[in-house]
Parts: C-alpha cells; sequence; structure tokens
C-alpha cells in the first residue's frame, strides 16, 4: 500500500483535556502548558473554546489565555465556538480558526447544544456569513459519528445529510469524533471510506477518544482510508462532559510515537511532548491515560539482567 509520509498532529489538551477537570486550572498555569507546547513542533493547537462560562467554567479565562501566550507564526490557534457571540470573541482574540460543535444524532445535540442537530446547523448561518469577512477559518465537526452513547449507530445516510449541508454552508474542513469511544478499525473503515467516496472534495480529520483502549487502532484505520490529520491530547486528558463515561483522548505521545515507529513523520518533538505529559500526570494522576509515559519508547532500551551460570 502507498501510505502517505507524514501526518499532522493536532494539539487540544488546552480545550479537551483541560474542559473536563474538576480542579480550575489558573490562568497563568494555561499559558505556561501552551507556551511549552507551542515549542514541540506542533502546526496546530486547539487553545480554548468560547462557551458560556456557565457550560464550561474551566474555560471562562478563553480571551485571557490567547492574550497572554507567546504567538509563533508557525503555529495556529483553534478554538470550539457555538454560536455567532463566541465567534465574535474568537474573532477579538484573534483566533486563526474555529471549529463548529455539531452532533451527529438530535439525542447527543440535545444534551450538548439543546437542539436537534438540524436546528443546530440553521443556526450557522449567520456565523459563517460572519466569518467570511474576516480571515478567520470556519471548520466543522461531527461528534459521536461511530456510535452514539443514546441512539447506537449513526446511518451513514444521516451523516451524508450532514457532510452536504457542510457543503452548502461552504464549510469543507471537517472533524469526525469518536466521542465516546464507540468506533472500532473495521466500523472506522467503513464510514470513512464511504464519506470520502460521497463527497471526495472534504478534508476529513479524527478526533479519537480512548475510552475502551481502541483509539490508535482506529486511527491506524482512518489513515489506511487516507486520514492525515488527527487530534491528540498530551498525557490523555480529555472527555466530552455531555457523554457518559467519554475518557480522554488518544494520548498525543501515544499516537506520535505509533506512527513514528511506523516510519510516518509527525514533525513533532516526542521527547518534548512527554516532559509536559509527565508534569501533568503528576498534577492530574486520576485522568491521564498514557501508554507511552507508563512504558516508555520502544527506543529506551534497558540493561539485560545478569543470569549466574548453570552448574553441573
Amino acid at each position: 500500500m502507498n501510505i502517505p509520509k507524514e501526518i499532522i498532529i493536532t494539539e487540544v489538551c488546552p480545550r479537551d483535556g483541560f474542559q473536563s477537570l474538576p480542579e480550575i486550572i489558573s490562568t497563568e498555569d494555561k499559558i505556561e502548558i501552551i507556551n511549552q507546547l507551542m515549542n514541540c513542533g506542533y502546526s496546530q493547537i486547539e487553545v480554548t473554546s468560547f462557551v458560556h462560562p456557565k457550560a464550561i467554567p474551566q474555560l471562562k479565562d478563553a480571551s485571557e489565555v490567547l492574550n497572554g501566550i507567546n504567538r509563533r507564526k508557525d503555529v495556529k490557534l483553534r478554538a470550539l465556538v457555538p454560536n455567532l457571540k463566541g465567534l465574535e470573541r474568537a474573532m477579538e482574540a484573534g483566533v486563526d480558526k474555529v471549529k463548529l460543535m455539531l452532533s451527529a444524532t438530535d439525542s447527543h445535540s440535545l444534551s450538548n447544544a439543546n437542539r436537534k442537530t438540524f436546528d443546530a446547523m440553521k443556526e450557522f448561518e449567520p456565523l459563517v456569513t460572519r466569518a467570511q469577512h474576516s480571515s478567520i477559518i470556519v471548520s466543522g465537526s461531527i461528534s459521536v459519528i461511530f456510535g452514539c452513547p443514546y441512539e447506537g449507530d449513526v446511518p451513514i445516510e444521516r451523516i451524508s445529510e450532514i457532510c452536504k449541508r457542510y457543503i452548502d454552508l461552504g464549510i469543507y474542513d471537517i472533524s469526525l469524533a469518536d466521542t465516546t469511544g464507540m468506533a472500532n478499525p473495521v466500523k472506522v473503515k467503513r464510514i470513512v471510506g464511504q464519506i470520502r467516496d460521497l463527497y471526495p472534495e472534504l478534508k476529513f480529520s479524527m478526533h479519537l477518544h480512548n475510552t475502551r483502549g481502541m483509539a490508535f487502532a482506529n486511527a491506524v484505520a482512518g489513515f489506511e482510508e487516507g486520514i492525515t490529520d488527527f487530534d491528540s491530547s498530551v498525557a490523555g486528558l480529555g472527555g466530552c462532559p455531555y457523554a457518559p463515561n467519554a475518557s480522554g483522548n488518544i494520548a498525543s505521545e501515544d499516537i506520535i510515537h505509533g506512527f513514528e515507529e511506523m516510519g510516518v513523520q509527525t514533525g513533532i518533538d516526542l521527547d518534548k511532548v512527554i516532559l509536559i505529559g509527565k508534569a501533568l500526570q503528576e498534577r492530574f494522576p486520576v485522568y491521564s491515560n498514557s501508554f507511552i509515559l507508563k512504558a516508555g519508547k520502544c527506543s529506551d532500551l534497558h540493561l539485560a539482567p545478569k543470569c549466574q551460570e548453570k552448574i553441573g
């Protein structure tokens, strides 16, 4: 198989990783962590979400965080926005790209956005129109696309209709999110393969959670279907507040290490990411979920044990 030689990984810990933590992280600490992440080689970092402070108190300092970090021209800053007001705040803070929040099923959408899926999409129209008069890039998302905790499997016809409506809005960059870790490699290959055949003009990325330990296998399955853009969270922190038992994203150090062991480059300094991950793991041990932080890299060799010669 003629596989790509490199992939893009977007770091989402400052948004998805922090949003579900019970301990409020200070603005200063968030700024320091983002500054460290920007020196790891990422081309894009999802720094926050411009939601109402009552919805996610952890991210109420979104503007302050963006005003405080040391920006780099080679690192794009992305944020989630739920509505036009969120977009305006993101634009004022100087975000490069925003991602819209959308659920594949009505049940998850009602719990997440208090409206059904296609009603939520209608509210994107003024937001997209406003963004057209700026330099900001708008991307879309489809949460629980590989399985909804309330409705189960999502019909391909519904996924197709969501993609069609995104195109009608002028949005061609869509994140496919396994929000509750219900995907498996066979399902990923089937769904990704079908929608890429239906909509070759769309650029898809994957946002994977490791709820059931399948995230890296699912990433490889998506990669084999042509996906080269993935989200991850250092130390494996994260989880959707509106999805039952949703654990963290695939750990950045795990996906970086896994793909680079396969000969696929990420452009990210794994050792720097591991150092940040260890610090976060020490601070939030209950919420960290990372194989590399436990086992180390494959290249971390050990001294062989000394064995006594058998006598007689």
